[in-house]
């Protein structure tokens, strides 16, 4: 195995500074807990195949993926036939289609960008396309990047996407699951996140660029299998979750060019009961914001904001696919953590959560008969 250098050790911090690094400030609401008494929860559409992720058009649809390979548009209830055009994906166990995410300046350059995975059994990658919507078809498809070296296993892509305020985009990238010490290497795109300029070129001042050892697209690394990330619309800072083995999942706050520890920090152990690392701390790596043991499965996320619960102003809200619920995380006045349980009632295994500009929730449930649900509050 080889372990990049180390870059920086990061000093211990206060819990208070590590929670406003991570977007909050000692000005938080008091906790207040939600009932299904206070919300309504509404089927907005249903007999989809293992919907994956949502994007807000801005005339009010919604873009849904499909696991399956499938990209819907859901206007008023009523589900489109599939969109024409989206790439060939490898769509096995947990490969398929992932992530939707429109361009910051989506309404002049009708640009929408989709990771899915690709190849086959024996050689297969997480990839990364933008297109253009025209009616329900996709045009201009132009493949940005390909993650390497390709793998054979068909699990633990990653996916998910974001801009940061910068219009650079973040891919999570997974460790393959029988590659996990790649995840330490510096020859290869598994186990990281990396940054991209709007045209999949890479930026100039992405970590290791001027490093001709380290693939240039890397922003970090030591990372298994992300399903989150999240960029805090009031400050930028970025935060990301990933799943972890038998227990470790963990929530990190993201800076360019840190080591977030997999596989030689973990608080999670192998399937089999054997310890993965004798290090829950390893020098040279980042510490999780919060950790979950045993795992919940965190599929989506998203920062709570918006007139609808006020309640959930700032809070971390947490798709998760084992423990079927929301898991609610919110930041007291002391800096103590308070978690809470939501949509329980549901019963699904949840895959992502997106809060809309008027603070109500869309949900979707993993399930080949998925459904897109929305939360609205009660009166």
């Amino acid at each position: 195995m080889m372990i990049r250098p180390l870059l920086r050790r990061r000093p211990h911090l206060s819990a208070a500074l590590v929670m406003l690094l991570a977007g909050h400030t000692q000005s938080v609401a008091a906790y207040e807990p939600l009932t299904p008494n206070d919300y309504t929860i509404t089927v907005v559409a249903d007999s989809l195949d293992h919907p994956w992720s949502l994007a807000f058009l801005p005339d009010g649809r919604l873009l849904v993926t499909e696991r399956a390979g499938q990209l819907r548009i859901v206007d008023k209830g009523k589900v489109s036939a599939p969109v024409t055009g989206v790439p060939a994906v490898f769509a096995k166990s947990q490969g398929g289609l992932f992530d939707v995410v429109l361009h910051p300046d989506f309404e002049t350059n009708g640009w929408l960008y989709l990771s899915y995975a690709y190849g086959t059994d024996d050689a297969n990658a997480t990839r990364l396309a933008r297109a253009r919507l025209v009616d329900n078809s996709l045009v201009d498809v132009t493949v940005l990047f390909t993650a390497t070296p390709f793998r054979d296993t068909p699990v633990h892509f990653g996916g998910r996407m974001a801009f940061l305020p910068d219009k650079t985009l973040l891919l999570a990238i997974g460790d393959g699951f029988d590659y996990r010490e790649q995840a330490q290497r510096n020859d290869s795109h598994l186990g990281t996140f990396v940054r991209l300029n709007d045209d999949g070129s890479v930026p100039a001042d992405n970590p290791f660029v001027d490093d001709v050892k380290v693939l240039p697209e890397i922003w970090s690394y030591g990372h298994r299998n992300p399903q989150a990330i999240v960029v805090h619309p009031d400050t930028g800072k970025v935060l990301s979750h990933e799943h972890g083995p038998a227990g470790g999942d963990e929530v990190n706050r993201m800076e360019p060019g840190l080591n977030y520890g997999w596989p030689i920090a973990t608080y999670g152990d192998d399937y089999s009961g054997a310890a993965i690392s004798p290090f829950t701390h390893y020098p040279g790596t980042e510490q999780p914001l919060l950790h979950w043991t045993p795992s919940i499965a965190p599929a989506g996320m998203a920062i709570g904001h918006g007139d609808a619960f006020p309640a959930l102003q700032g809070d971390w809200l947490v798709a998760a696919l084992k423990a079927r619920e929301v898991r609610r995380v919110h930041i007291n006045e002391d800096q103590s953590l308070t978690q809470q349980s939501l949509l329980t009632e549901l019963g699904k295994r949840l895959r992502d959560i997106r809060v809309a500009s008027d603070g109500t929730l869309y949900i979707l449930t993993d399930s080949s008969e998925g459904k897109v649900l929305h939360v609205t509050p009660n009166p």
